[in-house]
This record gives structure tokens, sequence and C-alpha cells, in this order.
């Protein structure tokens, strides 16, 4: 699994013309599953999701977690975090987990934070066509796989 994190002071998702999801400060997560992760993969990025250390203390150190700020995520599916642009122009997505996989482990994904922490989870819509909107903060923008 792979995940973009965007620190960000509001984040929100849009799918036609209606918002399906909305935080104000917290983490955005675009996140992708490839065809060989599983459950434990799943866990294991989400434990360590909610434990980094990347919001600002009083002297502009990352010290706190999400979950100490009570701020919120934001996860959004995206496949195309596995892309291969080796050859040619065009990306393939032969990485990417097949839709029935990579929908399944993203709704575990967020089901295991939603019970495994105090943190907000804001989702978009799995394979719908999305407008993400956000403002990062900082900007503070990192990769995360497991």
């Amino acid at each position: 699994m792979r995940a973009i994190l965007q620190r960000v002071s509001s984040a929100s998702v849009e799918v036609a013309g209606e918002i399906v999801g909305q935080i104000g400060t917290g983490l955005l997560v675009l996140l992708g599953v490839t065809h060989i992760d599983t459950e434990s993969n799943a866990r294991q990025l989400a434990d360590k999701l909610i434990g980094l250390r990347i919001f600002s203390d009083s002297d502009g150190k990352m010290n706190f977690s999400v979950q100490d700020t009570k701020g919120a995520l934001l996860v959004v599916s995206n496949f195309t975090l596995y892309a291969d642009m080796n050859k040619g122009f065009r990306p393939n997505f032969l990485d990417a987990a097949k839709p029935e996989l990579a929908e399944k482990l993203y709704n575990y994904f967020v089901e295991y934070i939603r019970l495994h922490s105090l943190v907000r989870v804001e989702t978009g819509i799995f394979g719908a066509m999305m407008n993400v909107s956000l403002v990062n903060d900082g900007p503070v923008t990192m990769v995360l796989d497991r």
C-alpha cells in the first residue's frame, strides 16, 4: 500500500458536484493498493499514519500526531499511485490492485482506523471520478509505503 499524506488546514472531495467528504485540520490521504497487499499491510500503514508526528508544537517542531491534535483524515482511493512511467509516454497501471481487492483493502483501512483510533475519518467514493480540494499546511507532503 502507498499513501500520499498532505497535512492540511482543510480538504474536501466532491463527486458529481456534491461534497461527499470534508475535513478541517488533519491529513488528506491519497491511498493506493497494489496486487500483493493484504489486511496486514493495511493495519501497518494505518497504525503508522495515526502515530506519525507531523504536526507542529509551539516551537514549530513536528511533535504531534493527527490523533494528538484531534485532527481528522480524508481518505481518497487513488490507483494512479501505482503508475509505471518507465516506458513510453503513457503510464501503465499493472502494479495497481484489481478493483475488487483494492476496494476491499481501502474499506478495511478506513474501518480499522475508525475502530482503533479517536480520529474522525471522512472518505471519497471508491472508483468515482472525484475532485479533491485542499489547503496544504506547510506545505507538508509525504509518501508512506507499507
